[in-house]
């Protein structure tokens, strides 16, 4: 998985360098400035000096630190332009696999924990990329540009320094195992929180009416308190890791602190020496803490990874193609031989050797009873689904040859329960058209009897139509459905059971809008109701995945 992650340093390899540079040329700052400090104390203790003696001394110190300072904020501004690119890249490329897959995905998928995931769980990812990362370079560099230094200096010192450093990394290990686990439980608890809270809240009026909102208070205090179980065992692993990571390094520079005193106490190493490695042995582990610290902290990130390569590693169900289907004339010509589609989860066929012909221009209901596949027929056409065997052709061209969004934009789907988003009603209605003019928008509206809807509403075009359309009715979402489709003005119409909810006046009011929409287009209606029925030119029937009869 950390290979995986890896891979997208790539495209951001300059400001990852750049960050590790600076970080070890901060390293060797830190080596300078703690020379001239021993220079300073021993001059000033020892030899008696003045302050105009040390002032240059002092100086330099002041110059380091500021160099000091600027390598921070330098590696600190690369680290994050690296940690923002790949989690903006990350994320686009999951959301767009996730748009790939398409609805039949999604639908097995509970909304909240994808959402969670894509932000939530990349975000949790920052710590990786911004500091475990960089620190794992820093943790080898810096010490060994100080052993470099010390090593002449004081030998034994240095083989401490040597024999100590290995202990940080393998107590780092052992405890970072148990810190993945529990890392992975609480992401996984906190999706599963977060899901389920989004499903109460699009449920809440069901709730209400089976007066069950009391019960689902109490699991999501349950499921809440789960989550805070969970991070506070992350936290305990944080503190045992910080824990031992303190205790091993004081321990450490206690070690060499005592050996350095009695060799000083035995005039075998002089003062300067000896207070130079001495401030040096906390900058050797430094590094190596501050790569304990953040890798503890970026768990969860690395949870979060695993499930976004899951996300990334399900296979399309759309093959890739670029066929482009040129813009049709004389309408769309649909045939289908032996096709067959079976789901995955399923031992039955929900369309078995299904061969029919839809003639261009024509409109075409097909009629069944509930499971006969008439929305697995639909998901096929739209391309939602590829068929198990079987061929569907467009105007003579295999669907599978074309590429599905351009093959998309010759179709026009008016769904039973047609999705619009918490947005103006012009910008829903834009969705078909996005250059659509106010003359075009207008005039979609007339033709799908939206213009009395419009001119109730408060701020007409700009008003706010709430989430899946909540400030309308059923058949004003309906009629937004219709006037999308004029405005896409497409090839291919599909009318999957738009009717099937409304009263008869308003089911009248919208296939008179269909009548206008359908001409010289290729219609497929599917629906239960004989007034639509009766507007058909042919009428396929299906039963258990089988054609029964082709009137």
């Amino acid at each position: 998985m950390r290979r995986r992650l890896h891979r997208y340093l790539r495209p951001v390899r300059r400001p990852f360098y750049l960050s590790i540079s600076l970080g070890l040329a901060n390293g060797i700052l830190t080596i300078g400035w703690a020379y001239l400090l021993t220079q300073v104390i021993d001059r000033v203790f020892l030899q008696s000096a003045d302050l105009a003696e040390v002032t240059p001394w002092l100086g330099g110190m002041v110059v380091l630190a500021v160099l000091r300072f600027g390598c921070t904020w330098g590696g600190e501004v690369a680290a994050n332009r690296v940690a923002t690119q790949i989690k903006a890249d990350l994320q686009q490329q999951t959301l767009e696999h996730v748009i790939r897959l398409g609805p039949r995905y999604t639908v097995g998928e509970r909304s909240g924990e994808l959402v969670n995931t894509l932000t939530e769980g990349i975000e949790a990812l920052d710590g990786y990329f911004h500091n475990v990362l960089p620190q794992l370079f820093l943790m080898m560099l810096v010490p060994l540009a100080i052993l470099i230094v010390v090593f002449p200096l004081d030998i034994l010192s240095a083989v401490v320094l040597l024999v100590t450093a290995p202990l940080l990394p393998m107590f780092m290990i052992l405890i970072g195992r148990w810190a993945g686990a529990v890392s992975k439980s609480q992401f996984e608890t906190m999706s599963y929180l977060g899901a389920h809270f989004l499903d109460v809240m699009q449920g809440l009026t069901t709730l209400k009416l089976f007066n069950r909102s009391l019960a689902q208070t109490k699991t999501i205090f349950r499921l809440s308190d789960d989550f805070r179980v969970a991070t506070m065992r992350v936290l305990r692993v944080a503190f045992i890791s910080s824990l031992a990571l303190e205790l091993l390094t004081t321990l450490s520079v206690a070690i060499i602190a005592v050996e350095i005193g009695l060799r000083l106490l035995y005039d075998r190493v002089s003062f300067e020496q000896a207070f130079f490695v001495l401030v040096l042995a906390p900058e050797f582990y430094q590094p190596i803490r501050n790569f304990g610290a953040s890798f503890h902290a970026s768990t969860n990130g690395l949870s979060a990874a695993q499930r976004l390569f899951d996300i990334l590693d399900t296979p399309l169900t759309t093959p890739s193609a670029t066929a482009i289907l040129p813009t049709p004339q004389a309408g769309i010509e649909l045939r289908l031989v032996d096709v067959t589609y079976t789901y995955p989860e399923r031992s039955q066929s929900a369309l078995n050797r299904v061969t029919l012909h839809i003639p261009p221009r024509q409109t075409t209901a097909i009629v069944g009873s509930s499971g006969a596949g008439k929305s697995t027929l639909v998901a096929l056409l739209l391309r939602f689904l590829e068929p198990s065997s079987g061929v569907i052709a467009v105007n003579g061209l295999p669907l599978a040859t074309l590429d599905a969004s351009a093959w998309r934009q010759q179709v026009a789907w008016v769904s039973q329960q047609p999705y619009l988003f918490n947005a103006t009603l012009r910008d829903n209605l834009r969705l078909a058209k996005p250059s659509a003019t106010l003359d075009e928008l207008q005039w979609a509206a007339e033709q799908a009897d939206l213009l009395g809807v419009i001119a109730q509403l408060p701020q007409g075009w700009d008003t706010l139509i709430g989430e899946r359309g909540a400030h309308l009715s059923g058949g004003q979402a309906q009629r937004v459905a219709i006037a999308r489709a004029y405005l896409k003005d497409a090839s291919l119409l599909i009318w999957d059971e738009a009717t099937a909810h409304l009263d008869h006046e308003t089911e009248s009011r919208l296939l008179d809008s269909l009548d206008r929409l359908r001409q010289k287009r290729t219609t497929i209606m599917i629906t239960h109701h004989r007034q639509t029925v009766e507007r058909a030119d042919a009428v396929i029937h299906l039963e258990a995945g089988h054609v029964v009869e082709h009137l």
